[in-house]
């Protein structure tokens, strides 16, 4: 109710303002104990227990701000980030665009962020408090070694992390998603898990990695291959989109990452592809225009043991997450199924 009191306001301002005076809001709410594992939505992925498998994507805590205000509202995990080693101030403004008409954002915000040290300030600062927050790593734009980049975010934040996710697709780092190329592909995680395991002798984060939807059948199969090879906890799918389907909104020609409603068939094609070139070996983490619970459940149908939400709370506001929590119980029983586990790819 709060949300749709403040949104006109919030709309009246440009989008990366509106964003920021969100996250002082979420920072000012009085401290709330998130979801406790046992229930039926709980499900175990990659060694960890989510309470439930909804959970906020990389982008809308970037400097791990306010992780646990978004598990208090509900969110069985948040992931915070990306998170590159040095500070920088990402692509110049405007960089942030809501397409109110087609329900959509598209950003070219270019990894802005304060950088490592503050976000393991941060980070050490909630050591010991209930909740999974994943850290998601990048590198910085002007790095003359990227993977040296993912290596050093790994060895930082692996002590801090209950889980850590690559980011090589984002489409606002030039070149940088190259380094979902094969070759290049398998020299960056074999560099991101030998870093992590010098930093972590026990309990060692799983290590995810986040692609785009914009892959072609040859790149699936060979990133389905590397992630089994390497054994990763988890493939994210998708990051946002380079393409432009049909668009109404003024803004539509903006250069950037499309997310929310437009990326939803195409995500959902993505994710699909990766439960069939993967055969159900590494689990899945469904993003891309979900909006409700029954987006959730068609991707957890498809193959998600996980979704993750960000472009449709502009619109819906953050207690989203907890409205798709509470109405997939309703679906898992009209489906016949007992538990999450067993709906994960059952379509």
């Amino acid at each position: 109710m709060l949300f749709r009191l403040l949104k006109p306001a919030l709309f009246a301002l440009d989008s990366e303002t509106g964003h920021r005076l969100a996250l002082r809001g979420l920072a000012a709410l009085p401290p709330r104990a998130p979801t406790p594992v046992p229930g039926p939505l709980g499900i175990a992925v990659a060694g960890l227990a989510f309470p439930n498998p909804v959970g906020v994507a990389a982008g809308f805590d970037k400097d791990a701000e306010v992780p646990d205000a978004l598990l208090g509202l509900g969110f069985g995990f948040t992931e915070v980030g990306s998170i590159t080693p040095l500070p920088q101030a990402g692509n110049p403004r405007p960089r942030l665009f809501r397409l109110v008409e087609d329900r959509a954002v598209i950003n070219r915000m270019g990894f802005n962020n304060g950088g490592a040290a503050a976000a393991l300030e941060r980070l050490r600062a909630r050591a010991g408090r209930p909740g999974i927050v994943g850290v998601n790593i990048g590198a910085n734009k002007d790095s003359p070694d990227r993977i040296a980049d993912y290596a050093v975010m790994a060895e930082t934040m692996a002590p801090v992390a209950s889980y850590l996710c690559v980011n090589v697709s984002s489409p606002n780092t030039p070149g940088l998603r190259a380094l979902q190329d094969e070759g290049a592909l398998d020299a960056l995680i074999d560099a991101v898990l030998a870093a992590r395991d010098s930093a972590m002798r026990d309990s060692r984060p799983p290590v995810f990695l986040k692609v785009a939807p914009d892959l072609t059948p040859a790149d699936v199969d060979a990133i389905a291959r590397i992630a089994i090879e390497k054994k990763l906890g988890a493939l994210v799918v998708s990051n946002t989109t380079i393409s432009r389907p049909a668009l109404r909104s003024a803004q539509a020609g903006e250069t950037g990452g499309l997310s929310g409603a437009p990326l939803r068939t195409l995500a959902l094609e993505r994710l699909r592809d990766f439960r069939k070139a993967t055969g159900g070996a590494v689990p899945l983490v469904g993003v891309g225009g979900i909006a409700s619970a029954e987006d959730a459940w068609e991707r957890i149908r498809a193959g998600a043991s996980l979704v993750q939400l960000y472009s449709a709370m502009v619109y819906e506001g953050p207690g989203l997450g907890a409205r798709i929590v509470k109405g997939l119980p309703a679906l898992m029983r009209r489906d016949g199924f007992a538990t999450l586990a067993e709906a994960v790819g059952s379509e």
